[in-house]
């Protein structure tokens, strides 16, 4: 916690099965995740720019484990970058997305088996419309970790991208998951706040890490 926080951040059903965690990841963890995430985003099949069908880009660029996101489908190649093959999904980065689940939702009866990542980097003018994460046929939670800057995520309901949706502060090392009838709820992120993020991270802009099954 900041020293100059009035007061502290506690964990926060935002909506049912969707869990904001405050703190999940200390200092250490936020580091070497950085530096993952750097070695994540060198080419072959590196940080590129998603451009969309209607011929639009998004300003969060993207890196892709385990399985290549493009919209809207997944591929074993970056088909809309260098066409390299994706990188592999690490075990570790799995086992920290089910110690995440257990964290922010509770013992899982069926614990699940993360084998993709999406990592958006935001410079400080980057957004995030609102959408679903629904290419995925697994209904298991989706797991978003938050390094760097801070934003404002606003999360919404399955139903329409309009209200009623509640926007939560993300700072760095914070955990937000999202399963159970939140699953496909529209989410987004209409504003980074630049040059929040922890000094001695070493990272200008925000990094987010998002976790998911694909059961493709």
């Amino acid at each position: 916690m900041d020293e100059a926080e009035l007061f502290p951040r506690e964990r926060t059903e935002v909506a049912p099965g969707a869990v904001h965690v405050p703190h999940w990841l200390d200092p250490r963890e936020q580091r070497e995740l950085v530096e993952a995430c750097r070695v994540w985003a060198r080419p072959p099949a590196g940080l590129r720019t998603v451009r969309t069908p209607g011929g639009g880009t998004m300003t969060a660029r993207q890196v892709c484990l385990g399985l290549h996101w493009y919209p809207y489908a997944y591929a074993r190649t970056a088909v809309d970058g260098d066409g390299a093959p994706v990188k592999p999904f690490p075990a570790w980065l799995g086992e920290l997305g089910r110690r995440a689940v257990t964290d922010a939702l509770g013992p899982q009866p069926t614990p699940a088996d993360y084998d993709i990542a999406l990592i958006n980097f935001y410079d400080g003018d980057a957004r995030m419309g609102m959408h679903r994460d629904a290419d995925e046929k697994s209904d298991a939670p989706v797991v978003s970790l938050s390094l760097g800057d801070t934003c404002v995520f606003r999360f919404g309901n399955p139903e329409t991208r309009t209200k009623p949706y509640t926007d939560v502060e993300l700072r760095s090392g914070d955990l937000f998951v999202f399963g159970g009838p939140s699953r496909l709820a529209y989410h987004g992120v209409p504003r980074v706040h630049p040059g929040t993020a922890p000094p001695d991270l070493g990272l200008t802009g925000r990094l987010n890490i998002t976790l998911r099954v694909g059961g493709l």
